[in-house]
């Protein structure tokens, strides 16, 4: 089979085919600044340092996408909140914005040009479109509207709302629905090929099958219906075995597969309507060994690859900053050495 382009490889194994070899994703974020030798906090305020680390490390790694996403507190940052940058790690967001309910009455969706954190990405992927075109796909990330309050108002206070007050809930969704559609349309009008829907919270290591349904799940599928674009969910690590075939009601093109599930079972389930994209764990990928790097990617090509409809990639959705060129050029160079199609059986 001749060597396809990054954007072929992978449409061939969304369609549940087999291209030349197994798409790679290596969700590096923070090893762009590394690259450009400059502070994390720096890279992400610069549309053209972030455009040209992201076309460095796909050529350099040989990896088959471009990611504009930077942190995610800067969607809290629309709203007023804050962000707390470190030097060897990702941002957190600061207080939350939402301190009382009366917050949330008054509560309005924020114009996303008016945010320069936001404004940012909405750049630096015009950059990388213009710089690769039609060649290699380009992720944009949004947070999904229901694990967004997480960070607008606190775990605990999030979750007093989300089983006592469905009044408040509501409100705080139709707010955060509007910016997130926003957000999301804006990342493909910039060039984005697909966005990357967050939704951490409505994983069931989080909430049971019930409560995703009676919440995150109309939430999602209703968002999907009006993004434009193909949506993939992740959710961070988190398993989904109990909700696989809600995911793929709603309408996504892909999903997370998270290091705790059996990709085997996940290929199942799937049924050639999802495309899995997993699942190496990234917490403890900054202390593997060259052998442990060779093992791991070998088996989830193998459990998970076979007849197209398999991305390889870190399980949490960003590699750690701690991870190491050369772990991640193994990562590569296994990926090369055991993906190539027609896999050979183990």
């Amino acid at each position: 089979m001749k060597a396809m382009s990054s954007m072929e490889r992978v449409l061939t194994s969304l369609q549940h085919k087999e291209p030349d070899r197994v798409p790679l994703l290596l969700s590096l974020t923070m090893h762009g600044a590394k690259m450009q030798g400059v502070s994390i906090q720096k890279y992400f305020s610069s549309p053209q340092l972030m455009a040209e680390a992201q076309v460095r490390m796909w050529k350099k790694y040989e990896s088959d996408f471009l990611n504009s996403f930077t942190y995610s507190s800067a969607e809290v940052e629309a709203f007023g909140g804050s962000t707390i940058f470190y030097e060897d790690g990702p941002p957190n967001s600061g207080e939350p914005v939402i301190q009382a309910l009366e917050d949330i009455e008054s509560l309005e969706p924020p114009d996303v040009q008016t945010v320069k954190s936001l404004m940012v990405t909405i750049e630096a992927t015009r950059r990388m479109k213009a710089a690769v075109g039609e060649e290699v796909p380009i992720l944009g990330v949004t947070i999904s509207p229901f694990s967004l309050p997480v960070m607008q108002m606190g775990f605990e206070n999030y979750f007093d709302l989300l089983y006592s007050d469905m009044e408040h809930f509501r409100s705080l969704m139709k707010v955060n629905t509007e910016f997130q559609l926003q957000y999301a349309n804006m990342l493909v009008e910039a060039g984005a090929t697909a966005i990357v829907y967050f939704d951490p919270l409505s994983s069931t290591t989080i909430i049971p099958r019930a409560k995703f349904l009676e919440t995150g799940f109309n939430i999602a599928r209703d968002a999907v219906k009006r993004m434009h674009g193909p949506i993939v969910a992740h959710f961070a690590s988190g398993r989904i075995l109990p909700i696989v075939d809600k995911i793929i009601e709603a309408g996504f093109i892909g999903v997370s597969a998270s290091v705790d599930e059996d990709l085997k079972i996940l290929k199942k389930l799937a049924g050639g309507k999802l495309t899995l994209i997993g699942n190496l764990n990234g917490m403890e990928m900054p202390n593997w060994t060259a052998e442990q790097i060779d093992q791991n990617v070998r088996s989830a090509i193998s459990d998970g690859a076979r007849g197209g409809g398999f991305v390889l990639c870190d399980n949490h959705g960003e590699i750690p900053y701690q991870v190491s060129d050369e772990t991640i050029q193994g990562i590569a160079d296994a990926s090369r050495k055991y993906g190539k199609y027609p896999l050979k059986r183990t």
